[in-house]
């Protein structure tokens, strides 16, 4: 037997060795670095719409701010080379 999703719930996940909060809630899930407040946002509905869904988690991977400064500036550099 499963529970209704009533409210908001978090858990922590641990991502290439760093550190994420994991939302649900009735309406969708939010993936954010930990200690940050915005992130990779989905909605059920729009998760369950087939090319929808494709379109708005490409547009969500795209958008959201999920690399550790520490991986950006790495990123960067060998960009540059």
């Amino acid at each position: 037997m499963t529970t209704k999703l009533d409210g908001d719930l978090k858990r922590e996940v641990t991502i290439g060795g760093h550190a994420y909060t994991v939302t649900l809630s009735p309406t969708g899930f939010t993936l954010a670095m930990k200690g940050r407040r915005k992130g990779l946002e989905l909605k059920w509905n729009d998760l369950v719409n087939g090319e929808a869904a494709l379109a708005t988690a490409l547009n969500a991977s795209l958008t959201a701010n999920l690399v550790p400064k520490e991986d950006k500036a790495l990123a960067k550099r060998k960009a540059t080379r």
